[in-house]
């Protein structure tokens, strides 16, 4: 919210909020009167992108989506629901994902959109055996969504923000911080003319470094990030090695839930037998 007073030159009456999250918008209304718009299910992309419209016919300069977690999680719940093959279910699915992305691109006013994210997981060898270990958070939409946005803040429990993808240069590389009304106005001056002060941009790592951190990624994000931060010349000469670990991280995330998966009904065929 803050970080959209920031970008609204008009002030909060500029700010709108798409709210699937069932009215927590409006805990908010201390801090402005801004306008909410509720979004009750079913959360189908067609219904987002008629908010959006309604949001920019309001007078929208900033739009917030929370979140866009449940766009997706009602496009997997309707792929499960086809008949046929998995994969040719996807052609009803994947069109109508990319018209609710390219909404959002190609929108007049800055979106901002929330995420929701689950615990990922990861196999590590204890003891001789395959274990199922928290490696950190994963966020619930299409793999690849962080490529669609200019920077991506990733926030923990104590609300501290980390750029795990930033064009703008203005957040990365920095330790966790706070998001304020500052944050929203730096973007805006950004978009507005460029960076509103001198950045001093770290030296690029050299290949040796590059392939030691895409090695011990243990999650996509952070796989993404790396990549992000390489030159365009690493990024030709490196794609291998990406799409290498990349395929690691999804067999590793695969056999993990089969492992949990397992874990769970046993567990319930154990209580059966008591």
């Amino acid at each position: 919210m803050l970080i959209a007073r920031g970008l609204a030159e008009g002030g909060w009456p500029g700010v709108c909020v798409i709210d699937t999250e069932n009215h927590s918008a409006d805990l908010y209304s201390d801090l402005g009167e801004y306008k909410v718009l509720p979004l009750p299910a079913p959360f189908t992309p067609e219904r987002y992108i008629e908010a959006i419209a309604a949001c920019e016919h309001a007078g929208a300069e900033v739009i917030i989506i929370d979140s866009i977690s449940h766009e997706w999680e009602y496009l997997l719940d309707f792929h499960g629901s086809l008949p046929g093959s998995s994969f040719a279910a996807w052609s009803k699915v994947t069109p109508r994902h990319a018209a609710f992305i390219q909404r959002m691109l190609q929108s007049p006013c800055h979106i901002v959109a929330t995420v929701r994210a689950k615990t990922e997981y990861a196999l590590s060898e204890k003891n001789g055996r395959q274990v199922p270990e928290k490696v950190g958070m994963k966020p619930i939409q299409r793999e690849g969504i962080d490529y669609e946005f200019t920077t991506v803040l990733e926030l923990d429990l104590r609300h501290q923000a980390t750029a795990s993808k930033d064009r703008t240069r203005l957040f990365a590389g920095r330790p966790p911080f706070i998001p304020t009304e500052e944050t929203g106005r730096l973007i805006l001056a950004w978009c507005q003319g460029g960076s509103p002060e001198p950045v001093q941009e770290e030296p690029a790592p050299d290949d040796e470094e590059v392939l030691g951190q895409v090695s011990q990624c243990t999650s996509l994000g952070e796989l993404t990030a790396i990549y992000h931060r390489c030159t365009e010349a690493q990024r030709q000469s490196l794609l291998g090695a990406f799409q290498q670990q990349k395929q690691f991280i999804q067999k590793s995330s695969q056999l993990t839930d089969q492992l949990l998966n397992q874990t769970i009904h046993r567990n319930g065929n154990d209580a059966r037998t008591t």
